[in-house]
């Protein structure tokens, strides 16, 4: 049950919730900074680089969607754990590049991944702060009776969105899919997590004419852009990130009664690596405790945190750590979450070909 409301957002603290195994998928095609010159100049990809940290990023190729990724995560991972397809009881896909409108892509997915008629599956339309509340969800589902294992399907294809000859967007994002095994555990430590929403953030980052409401062109910043495609002002998420970022740190420590150095990692969603060192600074986290990919892999929105998590914590798979992850950005919409995770059965980041 959710407690007084914090200034980051509402806070919950969950029990019986354990994580098994964690796959993330990248699409084997790599886009470096250098293939970009002819695009952009030299000197324009260096600027723009030097701003967001991004050397590389990895990019479905056509016909190649998150589902895709997603679904080549989940089969390594089920693999890898030994579990039975008939012992999930939920399949959630959380990501904001579907492969329908309709149907939901969970149930694309349920079929494909050959699951139980018994299984539920939804889809969850979340960007950046997807994965944790991905977690959440997930938590409040376990009860140990009718859901007693959730498999978790986040990521995005962003790259699919971008106008290629749009600096901001085109050298920022990258494309990931990930898996991860929830299972009810009594004896699992209590996970504590902070969910938030500021609706006023809705046109500093979309697709203004992705559905079923006419752009009718009265945002002046789009002006000359084609509005089916990814729009961000990255001034305006600059500003909101630094304003709710380090409170966020500071309230999850606060509501889990956890003081910074009892924290193994702090994994924050790879949204800018400029950004990121301020803020990392700003919540007092020693450095090497707060790792960052973004040079190899670019933002790859709601499947930053697990990319993180397979990239940069392989020790996970024989120690246990305690981590500390925050979501945000679209939306506006951000989460963070505590969790103590055991030793995983499966830690692993693999290569996906068209």
């Amino acid at each position: 049950m959710a407690s007084v409301r914090m200034a980051s957002g509402s806070p919950f603290t969950i029990a019986n919730l354990a994580m098994r195994g964690l796959v993330c998928a990248v699409p084997q095609a790599e886009v470096t900074n250098a293939s970009l010159h002819a695009t952009f100049g030299a000197d324009g990809v260096a600027d723009v680089s030097r701003m967001i940290g991004v050397e590389a990023r990895r990019r479905a190729a056509s016909g190649q969607t998150t589902a895709d990724l997603c679904q080549a995560a989940a089969e390594t991972l089920l693999a890898g754990l030994g579990w039975e397809r008939d012992s999930i009881d939920a399949l959630i896909f959380i990501s904001q590049t579907p492969d329908y409108t309709l149907p939901a892509t969970a149930c694309a997915l349920h079929g494909r991944l050959q699951l139980t008629s018994s299984c539920v599956a939804f889809d969850v339309n979340l960007g950046c702060s997807g994965y944790a509340y991905g977690l959440w969800l997930a938590g409040k589902m376990l009860d140990g009776m009718a859901i007693q294992r959730v498999l978790l399907l986040v990521g995005d294809t962003i790259s699919k969105t971008v106008d290629p000859h749009d600096r901001a967007t085109a050298l920022l994002f990258g494309d990931a899919g990930s898996a991860t095994a929830l299972e009810f555990d009594p004896l699992a430590a209590p996970a504590y997590f902070l969910l938030g929403t500021d609706g006023h953030g809705e046109r500093h980052l979309m697709i203004p004419a992705s559905a079923h409401r006419p752009y009718q062109g009265d945002d002046t910043r789009l002006a000359g852009r084609d509005p089916s495609c990814l729009f961000m002002d990255g001034g305006e998420i600059f500003n909101f990130t630094l304003t709710h970022v380090p409170p966020l740190v500071n309230d999850l420590l606060a509501l889990a009664d956890r003081q910074r150095e009892t924290i193994d990692a702090f994994l924050f969603h790879q949204a800018n690596t400029f950004m990121l060192k301020h803020i990392i600074k700003k919540a007092k986290i020693p450095a090497e405790k707060a790792p960052l990919n973004m040079a190899r892999f670019g933002n790859t929105s709601s499947a930053s945190i697990p990319l993180l998590v397979c990239d940069q914590l392989p020790q996970l798979t024989t120690t246990t750590l305690t981590v500390a992850m925050f979501g945000f950005g679209v939306g506006y919409s951000w989460a963070a979450a505590l969790m103590e995770l055991p030793p995983l059965a499966v830690n692993q980041l693999i290569e996906v070909s068209p």
